[in-house]
């Protein structure tokens, strides 16, 4: 039955933004980077694995799929253990998975070995996105959460960079093995300094371990300061949930659209920023203009990320994400038509600055806010491991659409994909903009209960 009183999700939505909640972004955001960094290295590893003579390009194949193969299962695992055990326990597990897994590579006295701790490895790295993002919304203010959501993202999304400066500083003078060495021996120290994190009290109190969670908002809320009062909202009873509501009646559309823009922010960015170099040299650059010009393009990485600072809880997240696919599918389509290196990486910087802003908004913000507590890590795991899935087919299509059409039938599916997330977003997408998680998900039924909206009006979070 519901009673109606403050929730722990309200407490926590009226607290200001403090050094609890800055302590906590760090964290998660330490975990995130070292994922990231361990995921990015493979290019610079497996060329001098091929240089060293212990590789070749079908090993090298082998490595790059079954990577795939553990971020998909990792992803999915993820999602049913964090629902299932608690958010706390998810994150540490999957962190010790890679940790452990880097550190056994970089001992690895073959090839052989180093796929097979590569699979170990992707299945702690795809959990690692599905739980950091869920996890933060869970604490973070709503009248924050999205720029919040923004910073994690950029400071996940810098290890592009730096794993590519490392393998230029670390591989010629220390050898590939440092490489995993580094991101190994940092998640295990985030490993050990998440140990003083405390579990998410919205889990907790959607299982009914009320009192813990209690205890928890009672201890963030004596080190923080209340910028509200918290709203009196409909409680309904503790409901662990189950996989077929993600496709029950009410959610089924957010799960679309949750699925929309993973996939799709996956395909985009697969497609555009690990084929550019390649579509350069095609079209007639050599390899050192090619090098140059895509580094100006990624320069719109940490741009996307920042503007989604600035849009998400003014403009708000879905109608943020039609305006960047718009963007992104008009300025994709200008770019086979630049002729000169400033105009090429002009167009190119934009597209990526639009690709970015759908991953910060998309997926860092958007996607976990669709589901309820119950089902929040199911579904940002199904999500993120059919994201995983397109990245093993988005090779090989754009491969197959180049070869028929060239770059200009890349950029058209390109442009296609962005579209077709405007238009999902635009039938089936709700704001979530300044909403407490409660409200956006007081109308979505209660297994064996009626909505919370029957008996009880919700709330709109305001600055």
């Amino acid at each position: 039955m519901y009673t109606r009183q403050p929730g722990v999700g309200q407490r926590l939505d009226a607290l200001a933004i403090g050094p609890f909640h800055r302590h906590l972004l760090a964290l998660i955001a330490g975990g995130m980077f070292f994922d990231a960094f361990d995921n990015y290295l493979s290019g610079g590893v497996l060329g001098a694995l091929v240089n060293a003579g212990i590789s070749d390009i079908h090993l090298n194949a082998l490595f790059i799929s079954i990577g795939f193969v553990g971020l998909t299962i990792g992803a999915w695992m993820a999602g049913i253990l964090g629902d299932r055990f608690g958010r706390r326990f998810s994150y540490q597990f999957n962190l010790m998975v890679f940790g452990l897994g880097s550190i056994a590579a970089a001992l690895s006295p073959s090839m052989g070995w180093l796929v097979f701790f590569r699979f170990v490895m992707g299945l702690g790295l795809g959990a690692e996105i599905v739980v950091g993002y869920s996890t933060l919304i869970e604490f973070i203010p709503a009248r924050s959460r999205g720029r919040y959501a923004a910073i994690l993202n950029l400071i996940t999304n810098l290890s592009l960079f730096l794993s590519a400066m490392a393998s230029y500083v670390v591989i010629p003078h220390f050898g590939w093995r440092w490489m995993f060495v580094i991101p190994g021996i940092g998640a295990l120290v985030v490993w050990y300094l998440r140990k003083t994190l405390p579990e998410s009290p919205r889990w907790l109190a959607s299982v009914g371990r009320t009192e813990e969670a209690n205890a928890i908002v009672r201890d963030i809320e004596s080190r923080s300061v209340r910028a509200g009062e918290p709203e009196l909202i409909a409680q309904a009873g503790p409901d662990r949930g189950h996989l077929g509501e993600l496709f029950a009646r009410g959610q089924l559309s957010r799960t679309i659209v949750g699925i929309a823009v993973v996939v799709i922010g996956f395909s985009v960015m697969y497609a555009f920023v690990s084929w550019v170099p390649t579509l350069l040299v095609k079209r007639g650059f050599d390899i050192s203009h090619s090098l140059l010009m895509t580094s100006v393009m990624f320069a719109g990485g940490p741009v996307g990320s920042l503007i989604s600072f600035a849009i998400a809880d003014r403009l708000g997240r879905k109608w943020g994400l039609v305006l960047f696919s718009v963007l992104g599918a008009v300025f994709g389509m200008v770019y086979p038509f630049a002729t000169s290196m400033a105009s090429i990486a002009a167009f190119g910087f934009a597209v990526t600055v639009c690709i970015y802003v759908l991953s910060a908004l998309g997926l860092a913000t958007y996607t976990p806010e669709l589901f309820p507590t119950r089902l929040r890590l199911r579904g940002m795991g199904l999500c993120n491991a059919l994201g995983r899935l397109a990245n093993v087919g988005v090779p090989y299509a754009v491969v197959a659409v180049f070869s028929i059409a060239g770059l200009l039938g890349v950029v058209c599916f390109m442009a296609g994909m962005f579209v077709l997330l405007a238009i999902v977003l635009l039938v089936l997408g709700v704001e979530t903009r300044l909403r407490s998680l409660e409200e956006v998900h007081a109308e979505m039924p209660v297994p064996g209960d009626a909505p919370a909206e029957a008996t009880f009006p919700t709330t709109r979070v305001t600055r």
